[in-house]
């Protein structure tokens, strides 16, 4: 890793640090590549229980890199789709990653980092962070970030924000739903630990089906097809082994087997 830092503790708690402080760990091809590759990994690893999403130095993220925008404006038509189907499909490593995802905001969120704030499962955030939607402002627009902010504060919303580009404080930010907790800078991390320590009394298998089956569910009409997909989800999980020890510590009133291995 050259544009991340990442730690995986005892206790299962990833830690992804944005490592580009000198830009404001705006992402270029690299840490787009690298995010990527490291939420899908982490995904897929049975000892991993969170994710934290941190930037390191000043902010949290500037958004993209203007020299890699610029490198793409003269790209050839095939190699800016090929460029912007990888920011893509980033996003969407962060977003279905099985395990729940924190983001840990701070300093400055602008253009892509709100789209990795909203890709993440919760945020919490300092309350002098700013953030803005800003594209509009280089001639671009918030394209691939666009599903996950109007799932994070709603299309109307998400079209303000597009199209004026202005910058809106940490209250506003939870105020639009983008963001769950706004405190001080010094307690960003204790707030984090505080929703992890939530997370982890829950069975593992049963948040990665909540974000699994969470994310096919849209707001609107209840469908045939949705019912029948919300009755086979908890059929099959009922009978899952991690199901019947959660009943079984339940009624013997004892701690399930998960409590206690990644507790902060």
């Amino acid at each position: 890793m050259t544009t991340l830092n990442v730690v995986v503790d005892a206790d299962g708690i990833a830690t992804v640090e944005m490592a580009r402080p000198d830009v404001f760990n705006a992402f270029n091809e690299r840490m787009i590549q690298e995010l990527g590759e490291t939420f899908t990994t982490l995904s897929g690893d049975a000892q991993v229980r969170v994710v934290l999403l941190k930037g390191q130095g000043k902010a949290f993220s500037a958004g993209a890199d203007l020299q890699w925008m610029q490198r793409a404006s003269v790209a050839s038509r095939e190699e800016n789709l090929g460029d912007a189907r990888r920011f893509a499909d980033m996003l969407a490593a962060v977003a279905q990653c099985s395990k729940p995802t924190v983001a840990c905001v701070h300093g400055l969120a602008l253009g892509g980092g709100v789209g990795l704030v909203a890709a993440c499962d919760f945020a919490v955030v300092s309350e002098e962070t700013r953030f803005a939607v800003s594209e509009v402002k280089f001639g671009i627009l918030p394209s691939v970030i666009g599903p996950y902010l109007i799932n994070a504060v709603g299309k109307r919303a998400a079209l303000q924000l597009a199209l004026t580009a202005t910058r809106f404080d940490a209250h506003e930010a939870k105020s639009l739903g983008l963001v769950h907790q706004v405190c001080s800078r010094e307690a960003v991390d204790a707030v984090a630990r505080g929703i992890i320590s939530s997370l982890v009394q829950n069975g593992p298998t049963a948040l990665a089906e909540v974000k699994a089956l969470y994310a096919q569910l849209h707001v609107g009409p209840v469908s045939g097809d949705m019912r029948e997909l919300t009755a086979q989800t908890i059929a099959r999980v009922r009978m899952t082994d991690e199901a019947k020890e959660g009943f079984d510590a339940f009624l013997n009133k004892r701690p399930p087997a998960w409590i206690g291995k990644a507790v902060p």
